[in-house]
């Protein structure tokens, strides 16, 4: 359908954020049709610091085959094609982030519908190619832009979920970034550290942190051991 010589390898890219916070990319690849999960890579977007999909998907790719060039482990196998999750323009930024390097790969857009399912591909010069008819190729093309999608999205939740949790911990007079590590490596979440009496959080923080960081989160109770 894409006049190409081998789809042994297939590489898709996303990009997920929340009104410009916590952007972050997925590389997701497929090797003879099946995830290659040990391939999968997330980049965090450097330097910007509001929504630029274009932008951020130009980074992404210009780190990635940086990485390719200089043969940096992981990075050392070249695609048979990049799917790009977005349309025309997506596509063409890709093909001018790997031209910058003196690169060129088959790179196609992955287009949705209005339901936010996979309709087609589209090329960098914006020629639609239908994929529905042939039934096999619209579920593998389906199945990576889910995948890449949900890869993404499990990053940007995990960054956001860190940095909410740094700025609470960071309110509490006492608590340092050692002990803030402390925390989360005893009590493995927020919540857990909310939960956790001054007994317990007296275990592996001096008396006055301890009780700073129970006063924090429980304002109106009394201390327990």
């Amino acid at each position: 359908m894409l006049n190409l010589p081998d789809v042994h390898r297939l590489e898709s890219y996303d990009i997920s954020n929340i009104s410009g916070t916590d952007i972050v990319a997925s590389m997701v690849v497929f090797v003879d049709g099946k995830p290659s999960k040990k391939d999968y890579k997330r980049f965090k977007i450097e330097e910007l610091t509001d929504q630029n999909d274009y932008e951020s998907m130009a980074q992404v790719l210009r780190r990635r085959f940086k990485h390719y060039v200089n043969q940096d482990s992981g990075f050392s196998e070249f695609p048979s094609a990049l799917l790009i999750d977005g349309g025309v323009e997506h596509a063409r930024v890709a093909v001018q982030a790997l031209a910058e390097l003196g690169l060129s790969a088959p790179t196609f857009g992955m287009v949705k519908d209005g339901r936010h399912r996979t309709r087609a591909l589209v090329t960098p010069d914006g020629e639609e190619i239908g994929i529905a008819s042939v039934q096999a190729v619209f579920s593998l093309i389906g199945r990576i832009q889910e995948e890449t999608h949900r890869f993404a999205i499990e990053y940007h939740h995990t960054l956001r979920s860190r940095r909410v949790r740094q700025s609470e911990l960071e309110k509490i007079p006492g608590v340092g970034p050692r002990r803030r590590e402390l925390l989360m490596k005893r009590f493995r979440s927020l919540s857990g550290i909310a939960a956790a009496e001054t007994g317990q959080l007296r275990e592996i923080l001096p008396k006055d942190a301890a009780e700073a960081v129970f006063r924090h989160f429980h304002p109106d109770k009394e201390e327990t051991t």
